[in-house]
C-alpha cells in the first residue's frame, strides 16, 4: 500500500522522495478534476441543446481596490504564510504528520505578515491597473459551465462537512470519545454525507444562477459517479479502511492476482492490523487476515456505470430520468458491496443494517421514484 506519494515514487523508482501529500487526498483532487471535466461538457452539452441558458450581470468595473477587499486579502495571505513559512521550516515534520501542523494554531509570524503584505498589495496593484477615472457598469454574460470553479468549492466545502457529519454518527462511539479530533481529522469519510450535502450546496448555488433543479441533477449524474470511481482509487491505495470482511476462499482463477481477490493491504494508513517484522516507520500495520479488497471493485463497477450513464445521456429526454436512473444504480452498486464490506450494523425491530445499507436502499427507490415521475410528466416537463 502507498499511505503517501512519496511511499508510491519509492515503489515505482526505489528514490525516498519526502513529500507532503497522502495518496488519498491527491485521489480525491483527482476525483474533483475528474467531475470537473464530466461536469462542464454536460453544461456544455445542454446550453447547446437550449435546455440551459447563460444569464446577464451587470459588473462595475474601474474601481480601485476597497479597505474591505484589501483587509480580506490580507487575513487570508496572513493565514497562508502563517502557515506555510511554518510548515517549510518544519519540513520533516510536515512530511511525517501534516496534520499536525495544518490543524494546530503553531505558525510563523513574520511568514504570516509578509504573505499578508504580499495579497494586499497584489490586489492593491491588479486594481489600479485597471482603475477609470469614473467607474462605469457594464454587462455580461455568463455561461453556466463557467459557474464550475464555484460549484467546485462549494461542493468541497459542503461534501467535507457532510462526510465528516455522517462518518462521526457512524461511529458514534469513537465520537463521544474524543469530538474535537474526531471532526478536525482528516480521516474519516462519509461518501453519502458528502453526496447528500455537497450536491444541496450545488443545487442552492445553481438555482440562484437560473438553473433548474431537474437539469442540475441530471447535469451531474454522470460526473458524480465518474468521481467516485476515481476516487475510490485512493480508498485502495492507502488503505483507509474501507475494505471488505475476510476472505480466506481460495482464488476462482489462478492468474488472479491477489490484490483483486484477497489482500492484508500492508502499510495501510488506517494503521489497522498487527506490525510488519522489520518495518521502521509510521505506516507498519498489515490485516492478519486478508480481505475482499471491495474498493478497487467499487472503482470497476463505478467506471462501468459511468460509462453507461455517459453512453445513454443522449437518448434521455426527459429532466430528471439521468439523476433517478443515477440514484438507482449507485444505490444497488452500494447495497450488494455493503454485504461483503467491514461496517458498522445497526438494530432496529430485529433488523441489522449498516447506515450506507439505509442510504443506499432511500436512494434506489427515491431514483426509481424520479424516473417514474419523469416519464408520467414528460408532457408537462417538455418545456421545463
Amino acid at each position: 500500500m502507498f499511505p503517501t506519494v512519496s511511499h508510491f515514487l519509492e515503489y515505482l523508482f526505489g528514490v525516498q522522495v519526502p513529500l507532503p501529500f497522502n495518496t488519498f487526498g491527491v485521489f480525491v483532487a483527482l476525483a474533483f478534476i475528474a467531475g470537473y471535466w464530466a461536469f462542464t461538457k454536460e453544461f456544455k452539452r445542454k446550453e447547446a441543446l437550449g435546455l440551459i441558458h447563460p444569464i446577464k450581470k451587470i459588473l462595475t468595473v474601474g474601481k480601485p481596490a476597497t479597505t474591505t477587499e484589501l483587509i480580506s486579502n490580507a487575513v487570508f495571505g496572513f493565514v497562508i504564510g502563517y502557515k506555510l513559512i511554518y510548515a517549510l521550516s518544519n519540513y520533516k515534520l510536515f512530511v511525517s504528520d501534516a496534520q499536525t501542523i495544518l490543524l494546530s494554531l503553531d505558525g510563523s509570524i513574520l511568514g504570516g505578515l509578509f504573505f499578508a503584505g504580499l495579497f494586499a498589495y497584489w490586489d492593491y496593484k491588479e486594481k489600479n491597473a485597471h482603475k477609470l477615472p469614473k467607474p462605469k457598469t457594464v454587462e455580461v454574460t455568463q455561461h453556466p459551465y463557467e459557474l464550475m470553479g464555484t460549484l467546485i468549492v462549494w461542493a468541497a466545502v459542503w461534501g467535507f462537512l457532510g462526510a465528516k457529519i455522517f462518518d462521526n454518527l457512524e461511529h458514534w462511539d469513537t465520537f463521544v470519545k474524543d469530538p474535537i479530533g474526531s471532526l478536525l481529522s482528516f480521516s474519516g469519510l462519509t461518501f453519502y454525507g458528502g453526496l447528500i450535502c455537497g450536491g444541496a450546496a450545488v443545487l442552492i448555488i445553481a438555482r440562484k444562477n437560473g438553473i433548474k433543479p431537474l437539469h442540475m441533477l441530471d447535469i451531474g449524474g454522470p460526473g458524480m459517479m465518474l468521481a467516485y470511481s476515481v476516487g475510490r482509487i485512493g480508498c485502495h491505495m492507502s488503505g483507509d479502511g474501507d475494505w471488505g470482511i475476510p476472505n480466506l476462499n481460495p482464488k476462482p482463477f489462478t492468474w488472479l492476482p491477489d490484490w483483486l481477490w484477497a489482500y492484508t493491504y500492508p502499510n495501510n494508513v488506517a494503521n489497522e492490523g498487527d506490525p510488519i517484522a522489520g518495518c521502521v516507520g509510521k505506516f507498519c500495520n498489515e490485516l492478519p487476515q486478508p480481505v475482499y479488497p471491495t474498493p478497487i471493485y467499487e472503482v470497476i463497477v463505478a467506471f462501468i456505470l459511468f460509462l453507461i450513464l455517459w453512453r445513454i445521456r443522449h437518448i434521455i429526454k426527459y429532466p430528471g430520468m439521468m439523476f433517478g436512473i443515477y440514484l438507482m444504480m449507485n444505490g444497488t452498486e452500494r447495497f450488494f458491496v455493503e454485504l461483503i464490506r467491514v461496517n458498522t450494523k445497526y438494530n432496529l425491530g430485529g433488523m441489522q443494517f449498516t447506515q450506507a445499507e439505509m442510504i443506499s436502499s432511500i436512494l434506489f427507490l427515491s431514483g426509481l421514484g424520479l424516473v417514474l415521475y419523469s416519464m408520467k410528466n414528460k408532457e408537462k416537463l417538455a418545456n421545463y
